[in-house]
């Protein structure tokens, strides 16, 4: 019961926030600092402080994958075996499965809800999905044939029994094929080179849905823009295909010397001793034989442990570098990048091993060391995407922006990979957090070469434009054009401001790591993260996040008047600030006096608690000449013309 109320409560503040600013009102203090925020109390499963509880469970799924890539077919065809593991304290009928290759069919969700000017996830062409040979489960060792229902991307699997709570274990066997489609919603998909095409192969199995203990079955389709939420544990895989092609996935190759001549393979030895790139197959070596057994196929077995995906790409047409990864540990992993002629450029892709290293071991660094035994980087069609230990970007990118995509699709190593947030309903969890710290990533590598200070209040006006989307939105809602924002820019911002103006760096950085230390591998909702900061920092922040993530509330602060201690400057300044809009932060500004002198100082946010004008002394000895908040442009402000003051001469 309480919990109900809480909730309901919950959502009439809610309500009560968005119905404020419909209303026209510009401040309301009782609002910004509302005391109830939390929807639920701390319970078994997640504290409330943050980090999982006592009895905090999660399911695992663990798989077996064996397929072939017909190269005149262009399809993928061949089994899974899924071993599942119900930790859940609640007896299962039934399991959901994900079938994410039939968003590529004519008559999918995705293709009746594009807009019809298109866009990134846009079918270009159909496919028949996912085609399913057979579908078995093995329940206490017999084997029954499956009962199931196909609903677009979801599969039902009926067991023939319960599967009991907490020790209950289940196989399945599945049997399919599917076409790779040449433009896959730019996740996967497939580029024609002068070589050879490149195939970048993901959601290439059936794939379990999560079952938790916030929403049990998370079964939202897939459209294109969410993306997604999946359960750990270890993927064997093997992909048999010509022998002409190199192919590269999450985790480690298990048997290169099958794969791989000698002189490969002692290249790939040189590299991992090397920081600096080491040429594993040569631009002038791709038309031959030299790097591969002379047989009509090979199988590449790979393995990839504490993981919710893998993927893969293969192509003829690879040029192939690598370098060695220093982690904090000690311990080392492995860099390398494969790409088509037409990117190797000085400028381009001969740099992308460059980036992989500086970029993982940055993060490792700041964070949280790297799980994974390799970083792949491939150049194709992909625009930019990411999976365990393997990335897809732009074969056409260059410089500063290989750099960028580089660096942020490894960032998702991070953000979902190692923190398994929801992404179909949270992408804020993963490309926010991500941004963030490609951001802070970006002012160090390589001394800043690619770093540029961004201007929040000429992003303003954008950011929180009339019909903007709250943060707090799910991806297939959110306008399509502000999905950048909503999701990647202003949730970045939005810690830009906690760690430099509200936290500081210590404080914000100490408990961001513990955040990720809590849920590396687990299953965190947005309210496990506003705690865990809430209580490492010592700060409540419930109008940070209500303002910032749940609201399009707009930031517009004021300097309105500068008077003096009866009317003498050197007996001190009596400044005055407003609160135009319903946003609330702390207050930097910057006191020039006449006399040369020059003060930085920060209002506390507390300041607002009391109402929308606050007047404050200021210790001067000459008369004011400027008053200026926000200086440096770090907070996205409506009206940046009203942040200045300015003596009459």
């Amino acid at each position: 019961m309480k919990r109900i109320l809480a909730t309901a409560f919950f959502l009439v503040i809610a309500a009560g926030a968005f119905a404020q600013e419909d209303s026209g009102s510009h401040y309301d203090q009782h609002m910004a600092f509302h005391p109830f925020f939390y929807p639920f109390h701390g319970n078994e499963y997640r504290s409330a402080s943050g980090k999982p509880g006592p009895r905090y469970w999660q399911n695992r799924a663990d798989y077996k994958i064996n397929v072939s890539l017909d190269t005149t077919q262009k399809t993928v065809s061949g089994s899974v075996v899924i071993n599942y593991k119900n930790n859940s304290p609640d007896a299962l009928k039934f399991l959901w499965l994900q079938l994410d290759q039939n968003i590529y069919r004519e008559d999918s969700r995705a293709q009746s809800t594009t807009l019809i000017t298109g866009g990134r996830w846009a079918n270009k062409e159909f496919t028949q999905g996912d085609e399913l040979k057979s579908v078995e489960v093995v329940m206490n060792g017999k084997t029954y044939k499956a009962k199931y229902n196909v609903s677009d991307t979801r599969m039902q699997l009926w067991l023939p029994k319960e599967l009991p709570a907490t020790t209950g274990a289940i196989q399945i066997k599945i049997n399919y094929t599917f076409s790779v489609p040449q433009y896959g919603t730019d996740r996967m998909g497939r580029l024609d080179t002068k070589n050879g095409w490149i195939y970048e192969i993901a959601q290439w199995y059936p794939r379990m849905c999560v079952y938790d203990d916030i929403e049990g079955w998370n079964t939202l389709p897939y459209l294109g823009a969410g993306e997604f939420y999946l359960e750990y544990g270890n993927i064997d895989y093997s992909i048999t295909a010509p022998s002409n092609l190199i192919i590269v996935g999450s985790g480690e190759l298990q048997n290169p010397a099958e794969v791989l001549t000698s002189t490969v393979r002692d290249r790939l030895k040189q590299a991992r001793n090397s920081d600096k790139t080491v040429t594993i197959i040569s631009a002038n070596e791709l038309n031959g034989s030299a790097y591969h057994p002379a047989k009509a196929n090979l199988t590449w077995h790979f393995v990839c442990n504490q993981t919710r995906d893998v993927a893969w790409a293969a192509s003829k047409a690879f040029i192939w570098d690598a370098a060695r990864i220093n982690l904090p540990s000690g311990k080392k992993a492995l860099a390398q990048s494969v790409y088509p002629v037409e990117s190797a450029t000085d400028s381009g892709w001969k740099r992308s091993t460059e980036f992989v290293k500086g970029a993982i071991e940055l993060y490792s660094k700041e964070w949280y060391e790297f799980t994974y035994p390799s970083a792949t980087n491939v150049a194709g069609i992909v625009g930019g995407m990411e999976y365990p230990g393997i990335v897809f970007c732009s074969s056409k990118s260059t410089g500063e922006g290989l750099w960028g995509v580089t660096n942020h699709e490894f960032g998702h190593n991070w953000f979902p990979m190692i923190v398994g947030s929801n992404e179909r309903k949270y992408p804020w969890m993963d490309e926010g957090f991500n941004t963030f710290i490609n951001g802070v990533d970006t002012k160090v590598f390589n001394h800043g070469e690619f770093y540029e200070k961004s201007d929040l209040q000429q992003q303003a006006p954008f950011m929180f434009k009339e019909d903007a989307d709250p943060i707090m939105t799910i991806p297939d809602v959110t306008q399509q054009n502000f999905l950048g924002m909503a999701a990647y820019d202003k949730p970045a911002t939005g810690l830009d401001i906690l760690r430099k103006h509200i936290l500081g760096v210590e404080r914000f950085d100490s408990a961001f790591r513990i955040y990720i230390d809590r849920w590396a591998f687990k299953h965190p909702t947005p309210w496990d993260f506003f705690r865990t900061m809430e209580n490492v920092s010592g700060e409540d922040l419930s109008y940070f996040w209500r303002g910032w993530f749940m609201t399009n509330s707009k930031l517009d602060q004021e300097v309105t008047d500068v008077k003096y201690e009866d009317n003498d400057p050197t007996k001190g300044a009596l400044i005055t600030l407003v609160n135009n809009e319903q946003m609330v932060l702390p207050v930097p500004l910057v006191i020039q006096q006449e006399n040369g002198k020059t003060d930085s100082l920060t209002l506390p946010v507390e300041i607002w608690q009391r109402g929308g004008t606050w007047t404050f002394h200021y210790p001067s000895t000459s008369p004011i000449k400027k008053v200026t908040i926000d200086p440096e442009h770090d907070y996205p402000d409506i009206n940046p013309a009203n942040n200045t003051f300015k003596a009459a001469p």
